[in-house]
Formats: structure tokens, sequence, C-alpha cells
């Protein structure tokens, strides 16, 4: 199907979903579909539970975040949990501005977008259909036509709860235009769009002295003066303010904290009571989420301020803090480079976790524990399995700074350093070293980075290109020992007999000569000490490997090479050990002769094959690992 034919069947399909009736038709809808009367934060709130919800270790991840931001989840469950869901359930939260605070770069933006974003979808589903007063510029419940008399027997016979009052507007063309007759009304589906200005808005204060407050309520049309005879008359006024375009919605209010206090003090009447007041009318009610974003900075001086008094209690604040997940930080880098145009140069492996690693290194917070340094405080906190630390630790660490994560290195710096380099480079491929390098020059241009902060950031740099040393030597290590793997097997086959011998207290036989003799334990102890099992631990490593034997053996199974992941990687280390001068000489030769070549192009394809390396990547990697065995 082309392009055409597509914009064609989703024009069908936006025409099919369109509806219009009276108030007596809509009133049978109600009877049907009772959630249609929604609130705004229910909307909201429905909106992403409906996208589905998932537990992982004990906390909550939601589906409609879950593909946009990254390491977030502690935050966006205390959002859901604490703000969304409490003030679906018409609880007081939702008589409150939610504030999203957080450093530069941190995902508050993304969020409020995905939000907007996924309302206009939701508008256009069954769950989260939007009725409003055909005509109205405000798209206003068709409830309010109801009478306050009458709202106890709705209540008894539809289940539904009626807030707010008819809006000047409506209260006019109900009388002139409908003759009073409520069910004649006309009620039609919208659909929520904020390029259309529909459900809804977004506010940005500009310059104090130029910005008016019909920005946010709307304004006298002066040019109807003449034909309707008053400004009070609601039809010379134009309702098209963010207030009242957001009415059923969302609206944004960017960096609110900047704004000039006459527009605050709109919102403390907007949010606590659910209007506000425009023009010469009554007061004018809306429902709708108020989202506003800031960061730390700000607040503190806002908070600070006597005269924002009136204000602090009508605010909910949520830290949005920088993610503080090496894995979740590579998927931000991978989506950022996704979207880019350059995301058709090939990115060595490890280059981006390696980006990753520096980068919630500047966030972290070193811990009182002196059994825990950055390093390690990083690793537990991606999940890592660090003997003698349990979940409960981790969770004691994240409790010492409970403002970790609101400073330090924000992703976009990181992808201007990545595109730098590879716009300087000019070769389709870029690795680790590449990215470290432009990293450590663009700490000089950062405007906001102190002198302490960038002695600190490079001590980073040099601790995460020993990582990425101990990484390239296990790649190429992996790469060459499977060129050798009948010697792997071996060696594997040689120690399990050890073992075996040692476990069941018996002796070997010598296959050349036939004498016994005792269980090899330099041999044993030489591949053991490849993964730190100490002496104390060799005896319960050695008795786990014959356990894990049995239940092969049991199951009519061979245990082999791939049977036992840390002993697989101790037999690796081993034979890397041992072939540490063959890979010194083939690597660093500048003119290797045959058997070196093919040694060479075999350990190369095999990085392409199975590693993701590509032929420059490869050989770069294999150079670079030369020089460092050779220092």
């Amino acid at each position: 199907m082309d392009i055409l034919q597509k914009i064609a069947r989703y024009r069908e399909e936006e025409e099919k979903l369109k509806w219009e009736g009276t108030f007596a038709e809509y009133l049978k809808i109600l009877k049907e579909k009772p959630w249609v009367a929604q609130s705004a934060h229910s909307r909201v709130y429905n909106m992403i539970k409906d996208a589905g919800v998932e537990e992982v270790n004990g906390r909550k991840r939601y589906t409609f975040f879950s593909q946009h931001l990254f390491g977030l989840e502690e935050a966006l469950e205390r959002l859901v949990e604490e703000y969304f869901h409490p003030a679906a359930k018409r609880l007081d939260v939702r008589k409150r501005i939610l504030l999203l605070m957080g450093p530069v770069g941190g995902g508050k933006s993304t969020l409020v977008t995905l939000l907007k974003r996924g309302l206009e979808e939701y508008s256009k589903t069954e769950r989260g259909a939007v009725y409003a007063i055909k005509g109205c510029p405000m798209h206003e419940d068709p409830l309010h036509l109801i009478p306050h008399h009458l709202r106890e027997d709705f209540y008894r016979e539809y289940g539904i709860r009626i807030e707010g009052e008819l809006s000047p507007l409506n209260m006019m063309r109900l009388e002139k235009e409908y003759g009073g007759r409520i069910e004649d009304v006309l009620v039609e589906r919208i659909f929520f769009s904020e390029n259309r200005r529909v459900g809804i808005g977004t506010f940005s204060p500009s310059d104090p002295k130029s910005q008016d407050i019909a920005d946010l309520t709307g304004s006298i049309d002066f040019s109807t003066i003449a034909e309707y005879g008053s400004e009070s008359d609601p039809r010379a006024y134009r309702f098209d303010g963010e207030l009242n375009k957001a009415n059923r919605g969302i609206m944004e209010f960017q960096e609110m904290l900047k704004c000039d206090e006459k527009f605050l003090w709109h919102l403390l009447s907007l949010t606590q009571e659910g209007n506000f007041k425009a023009g010469r009318f009554a007061l004018i009610s809306a429902d709708e989420l108020i989202i506003a974003h800031t960061n730390e900075t700000e607040y503190r001086s806002f908070i600070a301020n006597k005269k924002n008094e009136a204000l602090h209690s009508r605010i909910i604040v949520m830290p949005i803090p920088y993610n503080l997940r090496v894995s979740e930080e590579e998927r931000i880098y991978e989506k950022m480079i996704r979207e880019s145009d350059v995301a058709d140069v090939h990115i060595a492996p490890h280059t981006l976790r390696i980006a990753a690693m520096f980068t919630i290194l500047t966030r972290l917070k070193e811990s009182k524990r002196p059994d825990v340094d950055l390093l390690k405080k990083m690793r537990l906190y991606d999940g890592e399995m660090i003997e003698g630390f349990s979940e409960v630790d981790v969770e004691e660490l994240k409790k010492e700074h409970p403002d970790e994560g609101m400073s330090g290195i924000d992703p976009r710096y990181v992808i201007n350093r990545i595109s730098a380099c590879i716009i300087r480079k000019g070769v389709p491929s870029i690795n680790a070293l590449d990215v470290l390098r432009s990293l450590k020059e663009g700490l000089d241009q950062h405007p906001s980075i102190t002198k302490e902060d960038r002695e600190r950031y490079l001590n980073f740099i040099s601790l995460v290109r020993k990582e990425y040393d101990e990484i390239a030597k296990q790649e190429v290590q992996k790469a060459f020992v499977y060129s050798y793997e009948e010697s792997a097997k071996t060696l594997m086959d040689n120690y399990l007999d050890n073992v075996e011998a040692y476990c069941n207290k018996t002796k070997l036989r010598d296959p050349l000569t036939g004498e016994e003799m005792n269980p090899d334990e330099k041999l044993m102890r030489s591949i053991e000490e490849q993964i730190g099992i100490s002496e104390n631990a060799k005896k319960a490593f050695r008795e786990e490997i014959l356990i894990r034997i049995s239940a092969y053996a049991r199951k009519g199974q061979r245990f082999d090479y791939n049977s036992h992941e840390r002993l697989r990687e101790a037999i690796q280390k081993k034979l890397f050990a041992d072939l540490k001068d063959i890979v010194k000489i083939t690597t660093s030769t500048k003119t290797p002769d045959e058997q070196q070549l093919k040694k060479i192009n075999e350990v190369v394809a095999r990085l392409i094959d199975e590693y993701g390396y590509n032929s420059t990547s490869a050989n770069e990697l294999l150079r670079y690992v030369g020089s460092l065995l050779n220092r």
C-alpha cells in the first residue's frame, strides 16, 4: 500500500469515529459507557494503566513510558501512584499543580510530550472517548447542562458526579438557540489535538512587560462590541486562551516559576476551585491537569520567596532525577542516535556502554560505606551481582543520598560529543577510545562545569578507560580462544578429571605410564584463580561443579564447555594467559607471516560474525589490545 492509500484509509477511519447527537442521545451513551464522563485526571491515569503495567523486581513498570524513558522506573511509579492514581479517584491531590523538578536533559519535557501525544491517540479509542457541547470554544462537558437541584438525582441514576458550572456562552446559547430545552442541545465527540488546540494547551512565559494575561484566559473581541452592545456579552469574548483550550485535557506550563505573579494566581483558583476568572463574567469552570516543569535552582529560589507561600501548598513537586543505571543510559544513547542522521555510522560494541559508565559516575555520590567505591556502586545500581551484597544493600545505598541523580552530566552532552567525534573522524566507524577522547576534549567547552568538577570528571574518564582496557582484552581473548577451541576443551576435560578425583578422594591414572597420581592442585588453582576463587572457597566451587555434572548426567545430557558460565570464563582466561605471547606477537607484528596472518583473519572474522564489529573496528581493537599487552 503506498502512502497516499494509507492517508486515504486514515481519513476514512477518522470519519468513522465522529459522532453527533442531542444531549438526550448522549445520556444513552452514558448509560452504556459511564467512563465517558471521567475527569481529565482520571483519563490520564486510565490511559497509562490501559497501555499495560508489569511488575519487575517489586517495581511497577508502565508500558506507556517504557520505550521512551529509561531508568526512571522509581520516579514514574511515584508519579503514577502518588499523583495520577489518587487524582483519578477524586482525592484532593487533583487540586494541585503537578511540578516536575529535575536537572537539564533528565526527561521532564519528554514525559510531558508523551502524556500530550498519548492523550491525542487515547481520545480516538473507545475507553478514551470525549464528548463536548457542539460549537463550544472550550469543549465544555455536556453534563454542565444539568441544573444543580437535579444533580443528586442524576448521581443516583447514573452513578456519575457532576462538578462545574455551565459557561456564560453556553448559558446564553441554551436560552437563545434551544429555548431552554436541555435535551435538544447538540453534543459531539471531540478528539484532542495540540495543533488544533483541542484539549491540550501549552503556555510558555515570555517578556513580562509584553506578555498579556489574555494568552491564558482569552480576551474581548472589540470588533463585535458594536454588534452585541456590551463587553460583558459572552459572544463578544474570545475564549481562546490556553486555559480555555486545554479544558478537559492537559495544560503544560513551561518554565512556570519564571512567570509573572499575576499569571500564577489564576492557577490557584483553577486548581483549588476548578474555575478561573475571564473578562467581565462569573467564574468559568475548567477541568484540566496542569503540569509544569522547572530545574532545582529555580525551585529553591521560588520556595525562598515569602510572596509565593500561598502557591507552595497548591503544588505537588515530583523529582525527576537523571537515570543511574548504565544499561538504561546506553538505551537512551541508542534511541537518540537512532533518531539522528548518523544512525548509519558503525559504533563499535561497548562504545555507548563506556560513555554511559562515565556519565553515571558523574551523577553518583560517594557512599559512607568503606567497602563501596563509585565503580562498585555503579555496578550494584545496574543490577550486577557482587559477592557480599544483596538487594537490601542496594536499597540502603539509595537512601544515603535522596538527591542522588539531580546533578552530573546530561545525555545531550554525551550525544553532542559522540556526534562531534563522528563528524571529525569522518569514517564510517567509531570506537570507545574515540568517544572518551571527545568527552575529555569537550569538558573545557562545557559552560557549567567548575574546575573541581572537571578534575573529578577527568579522573572518571581514566577509570572508565581502565574498564574498557579489560573489556577489550576479554573480547580479543574470547575470539582467540575460539580459534584454539580444541585446546580449551582439552583443558576443561583435564580440570574436570582432577576435580572429580579431588572431591571423591581418589587418584588419577597417567594415560601414558598407567601409574596412579594425586589430583593436580597446581593446575586446578591456576584455573580457579582466574575468576577470583580463594583458597577457602575452592572446595565449595569444585563440589558445585561436580553437582552440576551429576545433574546433567541424570538428564542424559553431557556437561561441556558451555555448561557453567564461570568455569568457561576461567578456562578462557587461563588459556588466554597461556596464549598471551602468541597474541602479543600476532597483534603487534607489522609484517605477520602466513600463519600469523591466518590467525589474525580468523580472529577478525570471529569479532565481525559473533561480536558485532565491522572490519575497521575489529582491526582497531586488535591493534589496541596488542599495544596493551606489549606495555
